[in-house]
């Protein structure tokens, strides 16, 4: 069976059980009709998946893959902060007329800074270490720039990602400030692990463990029935990952590129609402 299904299990349950209600607090999000989105939280919820093992995705429910790769690479890929050069319409509530997000996400990747072997953007330089400095302990990304936050439309969520190499291996760790177990909790890790898998195999690299750091994890009210529902199935067994073994550059990877096979769910039939 799954073990990312496991995980996701036992952090829900833990929530729903011990976590804490801000409904005594004026919160930010909201529903589409207006009305205040309150949650239920842990605070410091750490998991790891090993991509040696099984892809890390749902089979209690379905993740939408390719969905999620395409707004991976629209981010790390393009470097975009525009909804026109993605193919969901998940950003479409924090863009303005123009498709723009603000200075967020792939716009923070795109800066480029200068360094003793030369200019690059934040990608870039974690390419360049992965060949060239495997031994450093700065290889890392962080969008979340305070300099830029009142241009943001949305704050980062998923803001830092640090990688190491260990042997031959490289491991990661995904450190999120908030997130939305339901909507955003598995659509991350698995973003992630593909991020990993491509960084690894761009630089000539296996890929090992993925970290998830989640400052704060949180159950919204409205989807207190859809999350007991499916915490409550079985199991099944996790699908098998491929990626294309050609590809070498770490931007001619596309969502065609990764496959999964086998990939069985439980469906879902109810609509989740997303606070906004």
């Amino acid at each position: 069976m799954s073990r990312a299904d496991l995980i996701f299990i036992e952090n829900c349950k833990d929530i729903l059980k011990n976590g804490v209600w801000d409904t005594d607090r004026n919160v930010r999000p909201h529903w589409e009709d207006g009305t205040p989105a309150h949650t239920v939280k842990k605070f410091g919820i750490v998991n790891r998946y090993d991509l040696r093992e099984e892809f890390p995705i749902l089979t209690i429910r379905r993740t939408a893959f390719k969905s999620c790769i395409d707004e991976l690479l629209w981010i790390w890929q393009k470097k975009s902060n525009n909804i026109h050069d993605l193919h969901s319409h998940i950003w479409d509530s924090w863009a303005d007329e123009s498709g723009s997000i603000g200075k967020a996400y792939g716009y923070q990747l795109a800066q480029k800074a200068k360094y003793a072997e030369g200019e690059f953007d934040q990608v870039d330089r974690v390419l360049y270490d992965l060949k060239h400095n495997p031994a450093s302990r700065r290889i890392m990304t962080n969008l979340y720039n305070f300099a830029d936050l009142h241009e943001m439309h949305l704050y980062p969520c998923a803001y830092s990602m640090t990688f190491n190499v260990s042997g031959d291996t490289l491991n990661g760790i995904l450190n999120q400030r908030s997130n939305d177990m339901l909507t955003a909790n598995n659509w991350n890790v698995v973003q992630y692990a593909v991020l990993l898998i491509m960084m690894a195999q761009a630089s000539g690299l296996k890929a090992g463990e993925l970290v998830h750091v989640i400052a704060d994890a949180h159950i919204y009210d409205r989807h207190l029935p859809i999350v007991e529902e499916i915490i409550g199935r079985g199991p099944l067994p996790a699908p098998k990952f491929s990626v294309d073994p050609d590809v070498k550059n770490f931007y001619d990877f596309t969502v065609d590129s990764f496959r999964l096979e086998g990939y069985e769910f439980h469906p879902l039939d109810k609509k989740i609402p997303v606070a906004i």
